[in-house]
């Protein structure tokens, strides 16, 4: 029980003074950190060389992080300068102006889409200021592509999650495997994603109106859930038009494409109705007058929208001259044109992903990827930079350069805006991630007195507490790992093994528990640290995470209650003969 508190202690001190107290994550991330190396050195006594090891494989993967959120930044502000914003927005406004329906096209199934073929915390690094542009607040534009990539997430980017986040762990009980079914690893893997596209479908058919209700209430002239009664049917038959292929492609496929054909799908069944008269609320909604809004809704970057063209040469995070101009080009400009560079990005990631050879080279061609066993601690470090989506956004930035017509004004402007904003996530993310790499680690050296590392001991005695009640809480545990490592893939490498050991010490279906260590480890993407410090700086507020955690707790536990009652009704009545 010790342990297990101190175990805890980091992320308390992160949820009191970070979701609580409203400090900001640059003054409670290295608090946070220091608590860790502190119960480490004592407690599990790991080598101070070892806690240096893993800190500085948190940087590197920081650096990782902080790639894509400058190449995200530089392909908004690219888009930006250009006038390309502007047509976009137009092309909206002649599908629906209305800020609920932008939530369903943009915040889930361009953000699912993203998922589908990066991952890597891509979506709401891309889709928040895309919304931001589109002139929603910067608060509700982080919040609700948050929100909207997260049932994506389990199969992530071309099935990692899965192929990586499950075959890796379940390896080390091959043979129980082989016995029980007489499935290789892979099959099992295979076989227990069914089961989480079943359960994430059916929970996950209920984002995008949950999405569109968090921004109706809590962005709204009023609080109130009244405008989301005329978006329902909207709403509903995107997330049924999203779970239907995402399930049958898990079904009859595999792992690697649910994240891919669901959007595209779904997003085409959606599009083509809206397009034809359907679905389209029978009332407008939009957001309060600028004016009226909080302080806290905005950041250093200002919503554009309708008024952000108009108001350009007020606004003191563009360039006056570079959009004017542009925007006086952009009504001329082909909706193709406009958004070419992110056609091109899609492009990019699916054939840098997709294509083995071109993947396994960007991984690990010389100089293409970085790969340092720390201080030989066997501890290692790595930085693709070649293949993570940082490099491809950059790609699609400087293609878009000659596509758009840019002079080197604007070019200058936008890169220069990107690099301001970039400073003080950069810090923020160094300490958290250094911080989960301590707590994965700690028993790395083979000698800790403790058995297991903090992040293993937090779940043990999670489970311990609430035997033959544990699936309900099942996928508590996986939603602990994403929230901590930012990501379901890390979370199930941590915990995928350790769901199987208890569902054979409790006598219960293994292949539901590992189906439910996804639950978890999708929606605790929206509430992982860097995922959110990601996503906000991307615009212009990053002292917001407290604010954006604390929003995306109705959503989080709709999830995992929602995932704990489909868990124990799994193994109790729907599944209890599987293995």
């Amino acid at each position: 029980m010790t342990t297990t508190l101190l175990a805890v202690t980091p992320l308390v001190i992160i949820a009191v003074l970070l979701v609580g107290a409203l400090w900001s994550a640059t003054r409670v991330m290295p608090i946070a950190w220091l608590a860790a190396v502190g119960i480490a050195l004592l407690v599990w006594e790991m080598p101070p060389l070892f806690v240096a090891a893993a800190s500085v494989s948190g940087v590197m993967a920081a650096i990782e992080i902080l790639w894509i959120v400058f190449g995200a930044l530089v392909l908004l502000y690219t888009l930006m300068r250009s006038g390309a914003v502007d047509r976009i927005n137009a092309s909206f406004a002649e599908i629906s102006d209305d800020r609920r329906v932008q939530i369903v096209l943009l915040a889930f199934f361009l953000a699912t889409f993203l998922e589908g073929v990066a991952g890597f915390g891509t979506p709401p690094a891309v889709v928040a200021p895309l919304l931001l542009a589109l002139g929603f607040p910067a608060l509700a534009a982080v919040v609700t592509a948050l929100i909207g990539h997260a049932v994506a997430t389990v199969f992530g980017a071309v099935g990692t999650p899965i192929l990586v986040g499950y075959q890796q762990p379940l390896s080390a009980v091959e043979g129980q495997i082989a016995d029980g079914t007489g499935l290789t690893v892979a099959q099992y893997a295979a076989e227990a994603a069914i089961y989480a596209a079943i359960f994430n479908g059916l929970l996950g058919a209920l984002m995008p109106t949950l999405a569109v209700g968090m921004v109706v209430y809590f962005f709204g002239e009023e609080r109130t859930l009244a405008p989301v009664r005329s978006v329902l049917p909207l709403t509903l038959v995107a997330g049924v038009a999203f779970a239907i292929p995402y399930v049958a492609t898990a079904v009859f496929i595999g792992p690697e494409l649910p994240s891919l054909f669901a959007p595209m799908i779904g997003g085409a069944v959606v599009v083509g109705l809206l397009n034809a008269g359907y679905l389209e609320p029978s009332d407008d909604w939009a957001f309060p007058p600028r004016d009226d809004w909080p302080d806290h809704w905005v950041g250093d970057i200002e919503p554009g929208g309708e008024t952000a063209t108009a108001d350009a040469a007020t606004t003191n995070t563009v360039d006056d001259e570079g959009i004017a101009d542009a925007s006086a080009d952009s009504h001329s400009m082909g909706l193709l044109r406009a958004w070419s560079p992110y056609i091109i990005l899609a492009g990019l990631l699916i054939a840098t992903r997709v294509i083995d050879p071109v993947a396994s080279f960007l991984q690990q061609g010389p100089i293409l990827a970085i790969s340092w066993d720390i201080f030989d601690t066997g501890l290692e470090g790595a930085i693709s930079w070649a293949y993570v989506p940082g490099t491809w956004l950059l790609v699609s930035a400087l293609l878009a350069i000659p596509l758009f017509g840019m002079d080197r004004g604007q070019v200058v402007s936008a890169w220069r805006e990107a690099g301001g904003k970039i400073v003080s996530p950069a810090v923020v993310l160094m300490f958290v991630i250094a911080m989960v790499e301590i707590m994965l680690d700690t028993d790395a050296h083979g000698t800790a007195p403790v058995d297991g590392s903090m992040i293993v001991v937090l779940a043990e005695g999670t489970a311990a507490t609430f035997g033959a009640a544990y699936p309900m809480i099942a996928p508590t545990v996986g939603m602990i790992g994403a929230f901590v490592a930012g990501s379901i893939t890390v979370s199930n490498i941590t915990f995928t093994a350790f769901q199987f050991e208890v569902a054979t010490t409790l006598g219960l279906p293994t292949t539901i528990l590992v189906a439910a260590q996804s639950i978890g480890g999708a929606i605790g993407n929206i509430v992982a640290i860097h995922n959110v410090i990601a996503a906000l700086a991307t615009v212009g507020m990053v002292g917001a995470v407290g604010r954006v955690i604390r929003l995306n707790l109705v959503p989080l536990v709709y999830y995992l209650i929602g995932g704990g009652l489909l868990t124990t009704l799994g193994v109790y009545v729907l599944f209890p003969t599987l293995f």
